[in-house]
């Protein structure tokens, strides 16, 4: 597990079954962020919460010992993959990365060479990918319209699961500046209904037209 991973499992509640934890605080999540989503995709990211909660599962046999795979060279090895198969794997797991990283360690991006909105830009574009190239296929009958709607509202499920997160927190922050920065790149709600609640109300044409 990586440092980030272990510092925010440091403050993770203990709960008897973390599929359900997951459930029922990505429904809140969901109700508070006013996310209308279907079944099948809320189901999914809680799924792949309870996944990504195993760090062996994070973590890809592609990574090294001393970083995680770029996002742009998983991108490259999904397109480049030999097979179909190979290519869809490769773009949900990238869209998988993606989502949770934005999601679960969004403030720790401000200090990183990219921030959170490329990961929103690639996540967001990987699961639309993999939407269009796996009609036909298995996973495309099974998956296809959960990976349309997590491609249409990616920002909105980073949000959630920012919520997420919060909520498992015992020691929540609240960094305005950063909640403002996070506003202006790309568009979040959840940024704006907490800047509200420390009596700020952001003025200017929102740049993401959400």
């Amino acid at each position: 597990m990586t440092e980030l991973s272990q510092q925010t499992t440091k403050k993770l509640l203990h709960v008897e079954s973390l599929q359900e934890f997951f459930r029922e605080s990505v429904g809140a999540a969901m109700a508070a962020n006013q996310l209308a989503a279907e079944r099948e995709t809320a189901h999914y990211v809680v799924n792949l919460l309870t996944l990504f909660a195993r760090s062996e599962a994070f973590h890809d046999p592609a990574d090294n010992d001393v970083a995680r795979r770029p996002l742009a060279l998983m991108l490259v090895d999904a397109l480049d993959a030999p097979t179909i198969d190979e290519r869809l794997h490769g773009l949900q797991r990238l869209g998988d990365v993606s989502l949770f990283i934005a999601g679960f360690f969004a403030d720790d991006l401000q200090d990183s060479v990219v921030d959170l909105d490329y990961y929103i830009s690639m996540g967001g574009g990987a699961y639309s990918n993999l939407s269009a190239q796996s009609r036909g296929t298995f996973k495309g009958r099974a998956l296809g319209s959960v990976f349309a709607e997590l491609g249409m509202k990616f920002n909105r499920f980073v949000d959630v699961l920012n919520d997420v997160r919060s909520q498992a927190s015992l020691n929540p922050t609240t960094d305005v500046k950063r909640l403002y920065d996070v506003w202006q790149k790309t568009g979040s709600n959840r940024s704006v209904r907490l800047l509200q609640e420390q009596g700020i109300y952001p003025f200017q044409s929102n740049p993401q037209g959400c």
